[in-house]
């Protein structure tokens, strides 16, 4: 009996941990996250109305807003969000999401076309992760470089800095380690801190997606954290000349 009764309080408990992980109650990452100082979102049209004055006072730095999917896709949001947090203290960028259905042309195209050249503003983000029928079947590393690489050069060319490569770790070491050594690396690990398995210091890390804050009241309830590795100072110098 009381062996019973003992399982079946572990289920209880086990139960009970994995509701409060689901719901962003509890979540480990938050320890090792509070170790870096500048921390800031990335939110997308998922996350509707945003007041960017009440988001901005949460104690984040900086933001990262959805602007462009594929060649021919726009976030609907973008324009106004980027209006919204650009007049607020934040440090601001763009995201697009990368298409391995289309060129990297057409896609720098798409983003050159959506978001601003304005001084101030953090790098273009590069967001290098699955979808639909690729998250079973991954590309080839040739395919994705014969379509990221253009990408990245037009990019560079037009704002003045070296994209950032935000991925996912499974696609981090698929297709980016090894390479892209002049392109700060943002990558996803949202169960434990990340570790990349070239052994390259990442720039930037996203530890939460089960995070609420005042602020925006959209389709999603939930908004993203990241961490910046180094000091604010050194992130502002990202946006002007790319060094790190």
């Amino acid at each position: 009996m009381r062996w019973a009764i003992a399982a079946a309080s572990v289920v209880v408990a086990a139960g009970l941990c994995a509701l409060l992980v689901a719901t962003g109650v509890l979540w480990p990452n938050r320890f090792f996250a509070a170790g870096y100082s500048v921390r800031g979102v990335d939110v997308s049209v998922y996350q509707g109305d945003i007041d960017w004055d009440t988001l901005a006072d949460q104690d984040i730095d900086f933001a990262f807003i959805k602007a462009t999917e594929g060649s021919g896709s726009q976030d609907s949001r973008f324009a106004e969000n980027w209006q919204a947090a650009r007049q607020t203290d934040l440090l601001v960028g763009a995201y697009h999401f990368l298409s391995f259905d289309s060129s990297g042309s057409t896609q720098a195209d798409n983003i050159i076309a959506t978001v601003p050249n304005e001084t101030g503003a953090l790098p273009v983000v590069v967001d290098v992760e699955c979808y639909a029928d690729y998250c079973a079947t991954m590309p080839t590393k040739q395919q994705v470089r014969d379509i990221l690489d253009p990408l990245l050069a037009d990019l560079e060319a037009h704002y003045g800095a070296p994209p950032i490569l935000y991925a996912t770790a499974d696609y981090y070491d698929s297709y980016l380690r090894d390479g892209y050594a002049e392109n700060p690396i943002w990558i996803r690990s949202v169960f434990t801190p990340p570790t990349l398995p070239d052994g390259r210091a990442w720039d930037l890390w996203q530890y939460s997606n089960r995070e609420k804050l005042p602020g925006y009241e959209g389709d999603e309830d939930y908004i993203d954290l990241n961490v910046f590795r180094g000091t604010l100072d050194e992130l502002k110098s990202l946006r002007a000349s790319g060094q790190r």
